[in-house]
């Protein structure tokens, strides 16, 4: 077996290489490298994207959990920066999603946040992979011991809630077309916009369980273009992905902005406002080299990571950095999030709009 861990999580066809065997290990593995040492029983949140296999694998992850004595609660369908947020709100020893973002419904993957709500660094990741390929050095517990499972009732809400505080303007009357990729968004982008006011028209909404990034979402644009072309009244498109944890936009124009422009647009926000910490934007080395070339036209230094948000978000830690993010639309607000949150970008695409009064274009 080659290594599980990838930028993302563990990734890998449904059925062949994620496998029912292979999550369970994880959870196995993950329970007991994350709550080592702890006295109380482990509380461990589990989400799901809403692929045909993510049931399938969450159950064995849960039972995995289960198994050595961790407590679990399935959130049900949620976009996985809602697990990273979740974590924290329920006093939670880590968090796990499963979901393969972007990629289609054929494949699935296990994310997994720790306690501080943000993805494992790499050391973690080997321990617990170190335990998966040597089952025989991880401990089953029984009788009493036994980790039970709960589905909470109230997930959607209170990330909904928590991202309706991260918004200072009104979007009464703002017409806005939504892709939800028929992924995680579907459960809670329809609430949302209607809440803050916005009138959203949602596309890709109707999840099936195979339709997940099928022709749409932030990997297919070309549907969200042709409708914001068709419809003049329509003052920006945001796109998702599977999971939303990413987020690309187009503008009045039908115009692509991607991950790189929404960081320009934002550090340029924040800057004008005195709020750009360090005076410093964090990206991958995927970025376009137009990027720092805007960047130091407007007197905005930058860091360069390595590909994967979990690498921005431990640099912005590190030095304090308050924005940063990848070209594929995973942007990280350090202030409310601590992994890239496609739904919280869209909002902050729509508050530069409204603070400004200017079209995206």
């Amino acid at each position: 077996m080659g290594k599980l861990f990838g930028t993302d999580g563990v990734r890998g066809v449904a059925g062949e290489d994620m496998t029912c065997e292979l999550a369970m290990d994880i959870g196995r593995a993950a329970a007991t490298v994350l709550t080592y040492g702890r006295r109380r029983r482990p509380l461990v949140v589990l989400g799901k994207d809403t692929r045909l296999s993510s049931d399938m694998l969450g159950a064995a992850l849960s039972a995995g959990l289960c198994s050595v004595g961790a407590d679990v609660i399935d959130l049900g369908v949620v976009p996985t920066p809602a697990v990273a947020y979740l974590v924290g709100k329920y006093k939670a020893d880590a968090g796990v999603m499963i979901s393969a973002s972007h990629n289609p419904y054929q494949f699935n993957g296990i994310k997994i946040f720790g306690g501080e709500g943000f993805k494992l660094p790499d050391a973690l990741e080997d321990q617990i992979e170190a335990l998966v390929l040597d089952e025989a050095a991880i401990p089953l517990v029984g009788g009493d011991r036994l980790g039970q499972i709960t589905h909470s009732t109230t997930a959607v809400r209170d990330y909904v809630e928590h991202l309706k505080a991260t918004v200072p303007y009104s979007l009464d009357g703002m017409k806005v077309a939504v892709d939800c990729a028929n992924g995680s968004a579907s459960a809670t982008a329809r609430l949302l916009f209607e809440e803050l006011g916005a009138d959203a028209v949602l596309l890709s909404e109707t999840p099936d369980g195979v339709n997940i990034n099928t022709n749409c979402g932030s990997t297919h644009m070309e549907a969200l273009q042709a409708y914001v072309k068709e419809h003049p009244d329509v003052v920006a498109g945001v796109a998702f992905d599977g999971d939303a944890d990413r987020c690309l936009a187009v503008d009045e124009t039908g115009a692509l902005v991607d991950g790189d422009k929404i960081m320009y647009l934002y550090s340029c926000y924040m800057k004008e406002r005195e709020k750009l910490k360090n005076n410093t934007v964090v990206t991958t080395v995927m970025s376009n080299f137009g990027l720092y070339k805007a960047l130091d036209q407007v007197g905005i230094g930058y860091a360069k990571t390595a590909v994967g948000d979990k690498y921005v978000y431990e640099h912005m830690v590190q030095h304090g950095d308050r924005i940063g993010g990848e070209q594929s639309g995973h942007i990280i607000f350090s202030r409310y999030a601590r992994t890239g949150d496609g739904i919280l970008t869209s909002l902050k695409v729509m508050e530069v709009m409204l603070a400004k009064k200017e079209r995206l274009s």
